[in-house]
């Protein structure tokens, strides 16, 4: 706190550092007047004071996630030739969309002669880019389905330590903009001129898959999201009187997608899952599916593998059928 003094050896100092020029009485009057006006409304609209109410997300008590209403998609597209599968006679187009003053760059795979072709919003893995995920998206294709793959931040990886600190300083953390980058993906997928809007779905890989269940429990135009090799975290199960932390456990709720399982239906929930999955165990997928509400199905692979494998197309073809076609 500073210390005012009236001594004659403090006005010395002032007059030593003076310019020279004098303020008349009267505007020093204002111009103090003035700055207590602006440190009042300053203190009364400080953004620490006030985030809930001007960020453009908020969690809610529960640590649900939701988001400001979003505009219309700005967006780019472009076709381009087919390396990952040039045998298939697919259309596939670069598109980069605006999300949260990012532009997330994402590959657009349609199949041939497709006039109104059902859409999956497809989210890779951690790691894996959207050229790396487009062995999935071909065969997706060949199954009558168009899909918009993404490169999500950070290539799918988390920090979740780090999250937390920006959730604490209220800044957006990076797990909630990956969520509403899924989101945009479906408002861009929805006005492509190949694409019906009335059949959209979102599908993930492993991290990616958590995403899916999140973005999906949020957007009521997604009819449904298969999760591969993907599970809750089960935060659900610390009791909350038993938590230090509240404010923590509030954010490690929000990107938990156990959280969202009541929030799904109507929509439905795939979960694919191999008994011998060598990254996420098989018990903690049948513990997300265990507390999902219906309608929901889960089926199971043999191969010590993580992610999708060929065994497990017959059960994506029998799911898409029933909430696309």
């Amino acid at each position: 706190m500073s210390r005012h003094s009236s001594g004659k050896k403090d006005l010395k100092k002032t007059k030593k550092f003076s310019s020279g020029a004098r303020t008349p009485k009267p505007a020093v009057f204002i111009l103090g007047f003035l700055l207590i006006v602006v440190g009042f409304f300053g203190v009364l609209y400080n953004p620490s004071n006030s985030i809930e109410e001007t960020l453009p997300w908020k969690i809610s008590e529960a640590g649900i996630l939701s988001f400001s209403p979003r505009e219309g998609p700005v967006f780019t597209v472009q076709e381009i030739e087919d390396p990952y599968s040039p045998e298939d006679p697919d259309i596939l187009k670069m598109v980069s969309f605006e999300s949260s003053g990012e532009n997330v760059q994402a590959l657009l795979r349609i199949p041939a002669n497709a006039s109104s072709s059902p859409g999956i919003v497809l989210l890779p893995g951690a790691g894996v880019s959207k050229e790396g995920e487009q062995g999935l998206a071909a065969e997706l294709s060949k199954m009558g389905y168009a899909t918009l793959t993404l490169d999500q931040r950070n290539k799918g990886a988390i920090n979740v330590d780090r999250d937390l600190e920006l959730f604490r300083a209220g800044l957006e953390p990076v797990e909630h903009l990956m969520v509403y980058d899924a989101l945009k993906a479906a408002d861009v997928l929805s006005v492509q001129p190949e694409i019906d809007p009335e059949r959209l779905a979102i599908l993930g890989e492993s991290n990616g898959g958590r995403f899916a269940i999140i973005a999906c429990a949020l957007e009521p135009s997604l009819k449904g999201v298969i999760g591969i090799s993907t599970s809750g975290y089960g935060t659900e199960e610390i009791d909350p009187a038993s938590v230090a932390d509240s404010e923590a456990y509030r954010f490690y709720l929000s990107i938990d997608p156990d959280t969202y399982l009541s929030a799904l239906p109507p929509s439905r929930l795939v979960m694919v899952h191999s008994f011998n999955d060598t990254v996420i165990s098989h018990e903690l997928a049948l513990r997300t599916f265990a507390l999902a509400e219906e309608p929901k199905a889960m089926y199971n692979a043999t191969e010590e593998t993580h992610g999708y494998t060929a065994s497990m197309r017959p059960y994506l073809e029998k799911e898409l059928e029933l909430f696309l076609n």
